[in-house]
């Protein structure tokens, strides 16, 4: 059925799908509200509240309480028709992702995008690597930000990240240890590094660092997983639950090492990088070879595992782009048409789509039609897009 209902969309799409918007409650900090809800939308009772949007996600969000689907993005047709995209990349994955890249990443489209929008820094927390991730059954979380403009950055517009280099140079990691044994305080971010959160920049945070997040709205792009050891028990004045520090921790671990184990997350090497900033911030870079009127840079980049774009795009503009395989949109700002489909940004259910490989591989056009810049980020799965940028190294 699943399969069928899918052929329906692409063939009334002609290979673009189009995907209502998936919000995600959280139960440890307020919202930010700044993600177009009506006010009265926020609060979602025992699951806390309204806190994140997830775009073109075949991921579930893994909270303590919620609906089967929160996290899962549906694909919409015009006559009522409502599936997970989820299940459309599983029942047809060749009919998303081609059928080379079906072959080769049988875990489909292999990345998350979304915005959080929290009203408090988020806690220091870390996500393991793949080794430790695959204990429980789960993938690793490098993630990447961008931070978004034309709003308001919030009370704690700086992100805590690493530990100061002393802490990895002396191997002093059980530096730590107490602060996750009581479990009754903030203060183990007084040895971590805060860096501004400026908007149209970002990071990129691979797993096992340690990082704090501000409270800028904030687009992120990771891998497709909500792994996560939280490593701060105070914030927002309330003590978060001791359990998020095991959420990703088997009991045999748990019971064997107890507060150490998490520990083992940790990338001390990278975390203590005297050079963190310069290896890891991310600013706009220019995107060779755009074909049209508008500015193609890349936002995401450093890694193999996600890479994303930004188009900007004048008023009565059009450009024309051809990439290497299934990506998703999210229109920010402005309005226009994207291979043919109505796109406005800041009305969700008209802000994002789905282009599958047949449409993305060969020519396709985007227009703004509107009276000002249409602003639109594209998203991309691993190992899809080898143009992107890589920060040379520095300190090694």
């Amino acid at each position: 059925m699943t399969r069928d209902v899918l052929a329906r969309l692409l063939a009334d799409g002609n290979g673009v799908l189009r995907c209502e918007p998936a919000w995600v409650a959280r139960d440890f900090l307020p919202p930010g509200r700044r993600l177009g809800l009506p006010e009265d939308a926020y609060d979602v009772g025992d699951r806390g509240a309204i806190c994140e949007r997830w775009l073109a996600s075949t991921t579930r969000a893994d909270n303590r309480v919620g609906p089967e689907d929160e996290g899962l993005s549906h694909l919409v047709g015009d006559h009522g028709e409502r599936i997970l995209l989820r299940d459309a990349v599983a029942a047809d994955p060749v009919a998303l992702l081609g059928e080379e890249y079906a072959a080769t990443h049988p875990g489909g489209l292999g990345r998350l995008a979304k915005i959080f929008d929290y009203g408090y820094r988020l806690p220091y927390h870390v996500h393991p690597p793949q080794d430790l991730a695959r204990l429980v059954g789960c993938n690793a979380k490098d993630e990447s930000y961008h931070f978004l403009p034309g709003v308001e950055l919030g009370a704690h517009p700086e992100t805590f990240f690493g530990v100061h280099p002393w802490i990895a140079e002396q191997r002093a990691h059980e530096t730590l240890l107490p602060y996750l044994v009581d479990w009754d305080s903030d203060l183990i971010l007084r040895h971590a590094r805060a860096e501004l959160q400026v908007p149209g920049e970002g990071f990129h945070v691979p797993s096992g660092v340690l990082h704090a997040p501000g409270t800028a709205l904030t687009l992120e792009l990771q891998e497709d997983s909500d792994v996560l050891a939280m490593f701060q028990a105070l914030n927002a004045g309330t003590i978060i639950s001791k359990d998020l520090l095991f959420k990703d921790v088997r009991d045999e671990d748990r019971e064997r090492e107890g507060e150490r184990f998490p520990l083992r997350f940790v990338d001390w090497d990278v975390n203590g990088d005297p050079w963190f900033y310069e290896n890891r911030h991310l600013s706009p870079r220019p995107v060779a070879g755009v074909a049209g009127d508008g500015e193609e840079a890349w936002v995401f980049y450093n890694t193999s595992r996600y890479a994303g774009k930004r188009l900007v795009l004048p008023p009565g503009g059009t450009h024309r782009l051809r990439e290497p395989g299934v990506y998703s949109v999210f229109a920010w700002s402005g309005t226009g048409t994207w291979a043919g489909h109505e796109v406005r940004g800041g009305e969700p259910g008209l802000d994002e789509l789905v282009v599958t490989h047949d449409v993305a591989t060969r020519d396709h056009e985007v227009v703004n039609t509107g009276s000002e810049d249409l602003v639109v980020f594209t998203f991309f799965g691993p190992d899809l897009h080898t143009a992107a940028p890589a920060i040379e190294v520095r300190g090694r």
